[in-house]
């Protein structure tokens, strides 16, 4: 079944390249309008309906970001165009919003176009953009959607207690006592909180959630954490673990 697409970019070369990229690797795209500006893309959506809009960051007048102002109801999913800066790729990841980097690499083109056919399905891309607008306007993220196999879940990071690492997934467990098995490495949620002193990498299985240690055992080096998950410093962690916790009066 071929997925009706549009294109919004305010550059001629660009809208081709990609119509051209889409014509030759994901032959189940159909494009069925482009458009030069933020309006005319509003009125092509409403005109066409289209299931799937790729969507330009930079642009004169109005950004890709305000296309949503225009629309009490998003009912088609999008992939951002960008070359825009890492807060704003961090976004789009912990949100489960597709983005393409420019230049536009064929790979990840091929590969946002299956993320879509995935979860065209979800009814939840209202939540998702605006999970998108929430963490963009703040100066760090604080909230995560993140993949099951049933769709997604949206978590508040402050009430997450540690992330496990098994092989390619995480394991997220909760403050509530729950736990959700995750399709990512810990090295993303490791970037992810690069700059957020209460996460801390403590082992290469590990990153804990220093609000939730209940008690550090020194000797063994060992922590027990709310909910009574012990987790493991290792020696090269241990001088660092140690003075992050006088620092916030942890310990």
């Amino acid at each position: 079944m071929k997925i009706k697409a549009l294109l919004i970019d305010d550059e001629e070369k660009a809208r081709n390249t990609l119509s051209s990229l889409l014509s030759a690797y994901c032959a189940e795209v159909e494009i069925i309008a482009t458009s030069a500006n933020v309006p005319d893309g509003v009125i092509a959506i409403n005109q066409y309906k289209p299931e799937l809009v790729f969507l330009d960051v930079e642009m004169p007048f109005y950004n890709g970001f305000e296309l949503l102002k225009f629309f009490e109801k998003v009912d088609f999913e999008i992939i951002f165009v960008t070359a825009y800066s890492e807060h704003a790729i961090k976004a789009f990841e912990v949100s489960a919003i597709d983005y393409i980097l420019k230049p536009i690499d064929i790979d990840q083109l091929v590969q946002a176009v299956e993320k879509f056919k995935e979860k065209r399905n979800l009814k939840n891309a209202d939540q998702r953009l605006h999970l998108m607008q929430e963490n963009l306007n703040s100066a760090e993220i604080k909230r995560i959607a993140l993949p099951m196999n049933d769709g997604l879940v949206f978590l508040e990071l402050k009430d997450i207690v540690v992330f496990q690492a098994d092989g390619a997934y995480t394991h997220v467990h909760l403050e509530n006592g729950s736990k959700i098995l995750v399709s990512k490495k810990l090295k993303f949620f490791e970037d992810l909180l690069v700059g957020r002193p209460l996460f801390f990498r403590t082992h290469r299985s590990h990153i804990i959630n220093l609000n939730f240690v209940q008690k550090y055992l020194k000797g063994e080096g060992t922590i027990l954490m709310d909910g009574q998950h012990l987790v493991s410093v290792s020696r090269e962690k241990k001088q660092e673990f140690e003075r992050m916790l006088k620092e916030l009066k942890i310990s």
